[in-house]
């Protein structure tokens, strides 16, 4: 008889992380802007940044 192998738990953890995150809405654009650090090349050049 054959054994079914089962998934460890860190990879139904991780599964179960992806699933969640791909629930969530995408962030503020404001937000994105600030995490790639855009907001700094404006300030770099002499333009505030809006917010």
């Amino acid at each position: 008889m054959e054994q079914k192998k089962h998934p460890t738990k860190e990879a139904v953890r991780q599964w179960m992380r992806n699933k969640i995150e791909e629930r969530r809405p995408p962030p503020d654009p404001q937000q994105v802007r600030r995490e790639l650090g855009w907001d700094m090349v404006k300030v770099e050049r002499g333009e505030l940044p809006v917010r």
